[in-house]
């Protein structure tokens, strides 16, 4: 399966470059896999698509300000010239880290900028005031870096103060205070993502409100936003591609109410991809198993799935793993001529774009 098969055009101008005034106002593509029917909606009447003994299922991961700006200490760093005037500004030049996982205490994967410049054993420091400061310990096989920070009282409380919303490469333009708010759903509890589940990003509590008015039940679980969101496919074949590892967990009421819903034969609606690939990985076996742990399950067409019947999602990248798993849900032809269709009626695409109701 070539990865070029999941290509389509898209008009720059149709990527959202801000959200809508109204969580709920945007527009909903509604896809039913079984018919092939495509139809025009608003996200404001999926509570009415919905059956009654659905469970429909969110990812509560919360966004944090991963993207830390600082400059380079000099430590360590490959000696320039100095005879080179450049060379005392270039050692203590910008640096963007944009952090992906936490793996330790101290320690987290982060993708670093200008990252060729920047060795093992430099040491960082981010902030105005140099709050936190770290050292870069190693590389990794997806070209990121392993940051060790210094200790400081309140890590996450620093990070909250510094750092910046890490808003998608595709929009264009600096965060604003704003999206503290907006690119973060309504029901965000547990700390870790670096990007928004962003099919979420629709609902209000006016929205949740009416789910419950109509008996449908809900649950959580968590997967925590990583670097396979910004991982590219380089590879020609889909069959190739690996998955970055994305740390996830399923509380034992969650997966009881799962497996009471797949027993009864009721639907599963995952609420976006991350909740999907949580609900497959753990559901593998045909039941759901409550624990926490990795994921790099990575879903294309020709996957069977076990636990999800339908999903809610936005427009994702052409050739991306996400356009690539609403394919394998719903197939790649229709999946495309829904796309094409969407482009045709100029919905907005991507993170604070319009969204895909698929059942």
């Amino acid at each position: 399966m070539l990865v070029s098969d999941f290509d389509y055009h898209l008009p720059p101008e149709l990527i959202a470059q801000k959200p809508l005034a109204d969580r709920a106002a945007s527009r909903m593509l509604h896809v039913r896999k079984d018919s092939g029917e495509i139809r025009d909606s608003y996200f404001s009447g999926l509570p009415d698509l919905l059956r009654p003994n659905d469970l429909v299922v969110f990812n509560n991961t919360r966004v944090f300000p991963a993207r830390l700006f600082g400059h380079r200490s000099g430590t360590h760093a490959q000696p320039l010239s100095p005879r080179n005037p450049a060379s005392k500004e270039f050692l203590r030049g910008k640096v963007e880290a944009l952090l992906t996982k936490q793996i330790g205490e101290w320690e987290w994967e982060a993708l670093v900028r200008p990252g060729r410049k920047i060795g093992v054993g430099e040491r960082i420091s981010f902030g105005e005031n140099e709050e936190l400061k770290a050292e870069v310990i190693s590389h990794g096989e997806f070209g990121e870096r392993t940051l060790r920070f210094d200790p400081v009282p309140d890590f996450f409380g620093t990070i909250e103060r510094i750092g910046h919303v890490p808003l998608p490469p595709y929009i264009n333009r600096q965060d604003e205070q704003s999206d503290r708010e907006r690119y973060q759903t309504v029901y965000a509890r547990e700390h870790g993502s670096v990007a928004a589940p962003t099919a979420g990003l629709h609902f209000t509590p006016e929205i949740l409100d009416r789910l419950r008015q109509r008996g449908i039940e809900t649950t959580e679980v968590t997967l925590h936003v990583g670097l396979g969101t910004f991982q590219p496919i380089h590879e020609e074949r889909v069959e190739e591609h690996h998955l970055h590892r994305e740390w996830y967990r399923v509380s034992p009421d969650a997966a009881n109410t799962i497996n009471r819903a797949l027993d009864s034969s009721r639907r599963v609606i995952a609420i976006g991809t991350t909740a999907v690939r949580t609900l497959e990985y753990t559901g593998r076996s045909g039941r759901v198993e409550p624990g926490s742990g990795e994921t790099d399950l990575f879903i294309y067409p020709g996957y069977q799935f076990r636990v999800v019947g339908g999903m809610l999602t936005n427009f994702h990248l052409p050739k991306s793993t996400l356009l690539m798993l609403v394919s394998a849900l719903a197939g790649r032809d229709l999946i495309l001529r829904a796309y094409n269709h969407a482009v045709a009626e100029k919905y907005r695409f991507y993170s604070y774009g319009d969204c895909m109701f698929i059942e």
